[in-house]
């Protein structure tokens, strides 16, 4: 799979990305809405295809690189957690972006092979498993990156690996009982987790020719302030 310096077909991918997290979080605005869990449960793994695709591209993203791109993560998982919390009834996690921020220092460690990347991969690792509960996605999420970035260049059935750590980090415990009760959204669930790598790698390797608006940097603020967009809806209509 070749990467050019401005994908169009990356840039469509965080757009969606974007577009399944929004519906996701539409579940909370005041509407029984479930059927969204469904869509919803492709924005993780695409988020994280993203940063692999970004780490594999060895000629732009170095060891600098990957700090600036920590520290963005970084200081919007700050920002991002009041109107987090504003927002999901009762949260019992963290946002996603420290997950991510995680992430990225494994699968980071794995591609640099640095003395210091290392350390750090060791340190993300141990924190993801002492806490957890305390992680969006939790110890697969971590994981999940570095699955990606194992996969991305391989045929098509090796998609499949990072689908499992998906299921994993999606609660298929639930969704497994769920689904021995008859619910076909948890069936519905377990098969977008499955697929959700292998969907992301197709659009990658075959969107070519699409030139959707790039998201630069500045999207980072989209995750708090879409929070704040979807409070006040929720008080609108409330």
């Amino acid at each position: 799979m070749h990467m050019t310096q401005r994908d169009g077909a990356l840039d469509l991918l965080k757009w969606l990305a974007l577009l399944s997290m929004v519906l996701d979080h539409l579940r909370y605005v005041g509407y029984s809405i479930d059927l969204l869990y469904v869509p919803g449960r492709l924005a993780f793994p695409w988020f994280c295809l993203v940063m692999a695709v970004n780490l594999s591209r060895t000629h732009a993203m170095t060891t600098d690189g990957q700090w600036r791109y920590l520290g963005w993560l970084s200081l919007f998982s700050v920002l991002s957690e009041i109107p987090y919390r504003m927002y999901v009834p009762a949260p019992d996690t963290l946002n996603v972006l420290p997950t991510l921020a995680l992430g990225l220092l494994v699968a980071g460690g794995w591609q640099h092979r640095t003395p210091q990347s290392q350390c750090l991969a060791t340190a993300a690792l141990v924190l993801a498993a002492l806490f957890p509960e305390r992680l969006m996605f939790g110890f697969f999420g971590v994981l999940l990156p570095l699955a990606m970035l194992l996969v991305i260049r391989r045929p098509w059935y090796f998609s499949l690996l990072p689908g499992l750590f998906c299921l994993a980090a999606n609660q298929w415990q639930v969704l497994y009982d769920a689904v021995r009760l008859g619910n076909s959204l948890a069936v519905a669930a377990i098969a977008t987790c499955l697929i959700a790598p292998w969907l992301g790698l197709f659009l990658l390797r075959h969107a070519h020719g699409v030139k959707p608006p790039p998201m630069r940097r500045w999207t980072y603020a989209l995750y708090p302030v879409h929070f704040l967009i979807l409070l006040a809806l929720r008080k609108l209509i409330g």
